[in-house]
C-alpha cells in the first residue's frame, strides 16, 4: 500500500518549478462589484485560460513531468469524465508520452 504524505512548501516550490516552463501564468483581476458586494477586496484568478481551460492541467504536467523513462515508454491511463482526463492527455503529449483516457 502506498503511504500518502501532504506536500512540504518545498515540493510545492519544486512542482511550480516543473510546471512553469511548459504553462503560462493566468491573470488575476479585481472586480469593484464583487468589492462591494462583499465589503472588500476580491480578486479572481483566470485558470480557464490554462490550454484546457482548467487548473488541473497544473496536476497532470506535474504528474507527467515526474515519470521516468520506463514509464514514459509504458504510458499512461486515466479515467476521468472531464478535466482530469483532458490534462493528463495534454501534459502527455507535452512530454511525448502514451496516453489512454477511459470516459465512463
Amino acid at each position: 500500500m502506498i503511504e500518502w504524505q501532504l506536500p512540504t512548501f518545498g515540493d510545492v516550490l519544486e512542482a511550480r518549478r516543473r510546471i512553469s516552463a511548459h504553462l503560462r501564468p493566468t491573470p488575476l483581476y479585481g472586480y469593484a462589484s464583487l468589492n462591494e458586494l462583499l465589503g472588500g477586496e476580491v480578486f479572481v484568478k483566470h485558470e480557464n485560460h490554462q490550454p484546457v481551460g482548467a487548473f488541473k492541467v497544473r496536476g497532470g504536467v506535474n504528474l507527467i513531468s515526474q515519470l521516468g523513462p520506463e514509464e514514459r515508454r509504458s504510458g499512461v491511463i486515466s479515467a476521468s469524465t472531464g478535466n482530469h482526463g483532458q490534462s493528463i492527455a495534454y501534459a502527455a503529449r507535452l512530454f511525448g508520452v502514451r496516453a489512454t483516457i477511459c470516459v465512463p
